[in-house]
């Protein structure tokens, strides 16, 4: 399968490994092993993955046939929103790793799609079969994932342009005077602590954040939020309300404790976000799809203990 793009303004600049990773879709680690085994080309020349790419030049890719997944299905049960030939779309629950990674090499979604559809294929590597987006282990909500390699690439596609509809719901410490706000801070890892992503980070990406008040809960200083994110960065959200002064309750990286927090944890946690509302294009057809999960029991239950303080007397 051949892949080819034109690096637009977003990609000018950067390194070739990143500025691939991020056309693709696929972790940096698998662009570079493409680009050192010669499969990667910049108008019709060999290529280097430190090279810097410049706007207008053409990459092209030939991405090797993917190895066997060495990943072993698992039986976890999955809330199937929706599947067909080429996708499937689940209320993730919170607690559940996306992919393997260090410390978590079973027990997966990843573990899971395997064995629910049994066939799952696509160009995400041999550790991220069909992952075209993620959700951190904190975070519930909706995804989507897809079932071949087309299917992969072209909503992969449509998450790199920001034409997918995200909405999110979260519960924040603060009380904001404002019934809404933007954040355009960009994005990158930390200048000190690789493992947080920080609005200081030296080359940060640019990332946009939307949010309005659903709720303010005076007596707990605390707020409801809908969070529509505008592209889709590492924490980007976490970050960025954590950035404006209103850091997601129950957050141990980028939040900050509290009584009130402490109180709401017994029944949260986590932090308390969750991915209500996700729409894109079907990959294949073009049709609009739209999916919404509501809040599961733990977030309703956290809402629920704020409405009653707020309720007494």
């Amino acid at each position: 399968m051949s892949l080819r793009f034109v690096v637009g303004e977003a990609e000018a600049g950067r390194r070739l490994d990143l500025a691939l990773s991020a056309l693709v879709g696929v972790p940096r680690s698998q662009a570079r092993r493409w680009i050192d085994q010669g499969c990667v080309r910049v108008d019709g020349a060999p290529a280097r993955p430190a090279q810097r790419v410049r706007e207008g030049e053409t990459l092209e890719a030939e991405p090797p046939e993917p190895l066997p997944a060495a990943l072993e299905p698992e039986a976890i049960p999955l809330a199937v929103l929706y599947e067909d030939d080429d996708l499937i779309v689940v209320d993730k629950p919170a607690g559940l790793v996306v992919h393997p990674a260090p410390g978590h090499p079973r027990g997966t979604l990843v573990n899971a799609l395997l064995h629910h559809c049994r066939d799952l294929a696509g160009i995400g590597g041999v550790l991220r079969p069909g992952i075209v987006h993620r959700l951190d282990r904190g975070t519930s909500g909706v995804m989507v994932a897809a079932k071949n390699d087309a299917a992969h690439l072209r909503l992969a596609e449509q998450f790199r342009e920001h034409t997918i509809e995200r909405v999110y719901l979260a519960l924040v410490r603060g009380l904001p005077s404002a019934a809404s706000g933007r954040s355009e801070h960009a994005i990158g890892r930390h200048p000190r602590d690789r493992k947080r992503m920080s609005i200081a980070a030296r080359g940060g990406r640019r990332a946009a954040t939307e949010w309005k008040v659903v709720r303010r809960f005076a007596r707990s200083g605390v707020s409801l939020l809908q969070v529509r994110p505008a592209t889709g960065r590492t924490h980007q959200i976490r970050v960025h309300l954590a950035a404006a002064g209103l850091p997601i309750l129950g957050d141990p990286v980028y939040g900050r404790s509290g009584a009130k927090a402490e109180k709401l944890r017994s029944g949260l946690a986590r932090p308390a976000l969750h991915a209500a509302l996700l729409g894109f294009a079907h990959p294949r057809s073009g049709a609009p799809l739209r999916f919404e999960a509501p809040p599961p029991a733990d977030f309703a239950r956290a809402i629920e203990l704020l409405e009653r303080d707020e309720a007494a007397p």
